[in-house]
């Protein structure tokens, strides 16, 4: 299982990269999935999937639950359904490198305003130069619905990083994510159901959701809060400025999505100003506070 400690001793930054390819990789997989179900079916049947395999694995303590746990549970499950079900969209529209590279302006946005230290904006900058880069906006032929989608999956991406570092010290684990998407399953039930009941349901489907969602939000989704845990705000943000770089990859390896120069040169700038964050990245861990404030997974 997830935590413990074993997980104290992987560096955070490792699982949060890990977490990043896994997140990519699912969204890759999930194309020829929204060519059968939509973007919001495709979205709501990974939730779905995901809820029942957390609900096996982490077995949450429902009686543990405090009331004023419940809006940060039923805020982050919202966010975390509709960032997917957005994303997707995206996605549906736009290559994949360059929906997570818009994406990732709503996470960044959130490395500034979280930044104590105000040299520190000097490496979200960079990473924004980075993501212009990945973009090429100056072509001008990029789909305006797959980039509102994407700016729209971005400010959600910004929320779920602030929401997910709290439910995170609160629960220890995955017993958290346990709690929040089946709130994203309900929450995108109105979007998705339609779409798979009116969608080409052939025998594959359900198996390869199933599948993504062992991926994602079980995997990643679990390791990103593991992540949160032990870095500040501003560090993961910036570090999360590699994943335009690995959207690329997994597009260019998957989907046979081909960078263009320009984006390679964004994907080096981006690299670089995620790496000079990570010095002042850690994070004081939850297992430093008073026993009574966190919970263990049963």
């Amino acid at each position: 299982m997830i935590g413990g400690r074993s997980a104290r001793r992987i560096p955070p930054w490792s699982m949060a990269v890990t977490a990043m390819l896994a997140v990519q990789l699912a969204n890759a997989l999930s194309v020829p999935v929204i060519e059968q179900v939509g973007a919001g079916g495709t979205a709501w049947l990974r939730m779905c999937f995901g809820a029942v395999f957390l609900w096996m694995i982490a077995r949450p303590a429902i009686r543990s639950l405090r009331r004023q746990d419940l809006p940060a549970l039923l805020a982050l499950g919202v966010v975390t359904g509709f960032m997917t079900t957005l994303f997707l969209a995206a996605v549906e529209r736009i290559p994949l490198g360059t929906a997570v590279a818009i994406e990732f302006l709503g996470p960044l946005t959130v490395a500034g305003l979280m930044s104590k230290n105000r040299k520190a904006l000097v490496w979200p900058l960079l990473a924004f130069v980075g993501v212009v880069l990945l973009t090429e906006p100056w072509h001008g032929d990029i789909d305006l619905a797959g980039v509102g989608f994407a700016l729209a999956a971005g400010a959600c991406w910004g929320l779920y990083n602030v929401l997910t570092q709290h439910v995170g010290d609160r629960f220890s684990g995955i017993s958290g994510l346990s709690l929040t998407i089946p709130v994203a399953a309900l929450a995108t039930l109105p979007v998705g159901l339609p779409q798979v009941i009116g969608g080409d349901l052939l025998w594959w489907v359900l198996p390869a959701a199933a599948g993504i969602a062992l991926i994602t939000p079980v995997i990643a989704f679990g390791l990103e809060m593991l992540a949160l845990r032990r870095m500040t705000h501003t560090s993961f943000g910036t570090l999360l400025s590699i994943e335009p770089a690995f959207g690329l990859l997994i597009g260019l390896l998957v989907l046979a999505q081909t960078p263009s120069l320009m984006q390679l040169l964004g994907i080096a700038i981006v690299i670089l100003a995620g790496s000079a964050a990570q010095r002042d990245g850690a994070r004081t861990t939850t297992t430093d506070l008073p026993a009574s404030v966190t919970k263990e997974t049963p």
